[in-house]
């Protein structure tokens, strides 16, 4: 067998076409199905606008109120089509060409020579008379034979990979935005019966100070923990403030180590420092008291640190070397940018402290308000 005779078994097999074209077949498939994909969610998810398509949702929900009166509220949900509908997402996961190819060729050759004594005559030799009688055959056989087999297969599998992680990613977000929304109220009693006209006036009465508490409430939250972050920043602006103190007095008694009345001086600015880090660590721990004290100044001054704060600095005498100490004002430029940090400090804690109050005592008439109504209660 000749491998030139075999590879002429494949003359005119267009390879290219036999494993090509399925992969082609199935690019081409993939494109068309994310095209689907894409063209249902321009289709169910989008109006003609282009704004999000949503289905509504009505339920009612009972409630019970303090009077015990109770409330059957109407409640709406719009809901993105896109998060209640399967999403249509098939692709292509594999794709498997398979050609096989098989040829097969034989050839056999047989030959054969028989030889047969027998001569069909007579001989005379003498006294001696001899027959002789014999016979010849050849046989040749030549046998081929070729045999060719193809196998072609094509496997595709496809699977559905649902919602896209990109739109999955954009429905959460819209799912965490997506509340019941109050579209009506009624008041019934406890039973669920309707009032009478008298009763129900007050049920309403006390229903909508009731939710105006309750904002005031949510208001007054907020303003507590927005007065918080401003007394946080005061104290953060006087810890560096006292931090600048510590460093002015390392400078003041740096070079003097050699003078005579280095203890001595050194002992004076400590008693000072002393009594300085203790006046500011005061303000640190009675800040919100301070500030309470601050915002019922009668003639608050504008533009400082309040006095009422009770800080104070170390003060040296030039002239006599004296040191003591007096009230926080400013002083070097050093200490103009950390007094003016203070200052700024100050003027928002005490703008988030009276609101603060302001709301406190709203509240609280507020509820004096409500129990009042709680009080009168119609049968």
């Amino acid at each position: 067998m000749h491998m030139a005779a075999i590879a002429d078994q494949f003359k005119g097999l267009d390879m290219g076409s036999l494993i090509g074209g399925p992969l082609t077949a199935a690019a081409d498939a993939s494109i068309m199905l994310a095209d689907s994909t894409a063209d249902f969610i321009n289709h169910v998810g989008f109006d003609n606008n282009g704004k999000v398509r949503t289905v509504a949702f009505s339920y009612q929900k009972r409630s019970a109120n303090e009077d015990g009166t109770s409330n059957l509220d109407e409640m709406k949900m719009d809901i993105p089509m896109l998060a209640i509908v399967p999403i249509p997402n098939l692709q292509l996961d594999e794709v498997n060409v398979l050609f096989d190819m098989e040829v097969k060729q034989s050839e056999s050759s047989q030959k054969s020579l028989d030889v047969g004594a027998g001569l069909n005559g007579q001989l005379r030799l003498g006294p001696i008379k001899v027959s002789i009688s014999g016979s010849v055959s050849v046989h040749q056989e030549n046998t081929r034979k070729s045999d060719n087999s193809a196998k072609y297969h094509v496997d595709v599998r496809a699977t559905n990979h649902g919602t896209p992680e990109g739109l999955a990613r954009v429905l959460d977000m819209m799912a965490a935005n997506v509340a019941p929304a109050l579209v009506g109220s009624t008041i019934k009693d406890a039973n669920g019966n309707n009032l009478s006209e008298k009763a129900r006036l007050k049920a309403e009465r006390r229903k909508r100070l009731k939710n105006e508490l309750d904002e005031m409430q949510r208001c007054l939250i907020a303003a507590n923990e927005g007065l918080n972050e401003c007394v946080t920043r005061l104290r953060r602006a006087a810890n560096v403030q006292l931090l600048e103190f510590q460093s002015k007095q390392t400078q003041y008694l740096e070079g003097k180590e050699e003078s005579d009345n280095y203890e001595a001086l050194s002992q004076k600015y400590q008693t000072a420092m002393d009594k300085v880090t203790a006046k500011w660590n005061d303000f640190q721990n009675r800040t919100l008291d301070m500030l309470d004290a601050a915002s019922s100044e009668a003639n608050p001054a504008a533009g400082a640190v309040s006095p009422v704060f009770g800080l104070i600095e170390v003060s040296v005498e030039e002239s006599s070397g004296e040191i003591k100490t007096k009230a926080y004002e400013r002083g070097s430029d050093d200490f103009n940018t950390k007094y003016d940090e203070m200052q700024i400090a100050q003027d928002k804690a005490l703008e988030a402290y009276k609101k603060s109050k302001e709301l406190d005592k709203a509240v609280f008439d507020k509820k004096q308000e409500y129990n009042k109504a709680l009080a009168d209660v119609e049968d």
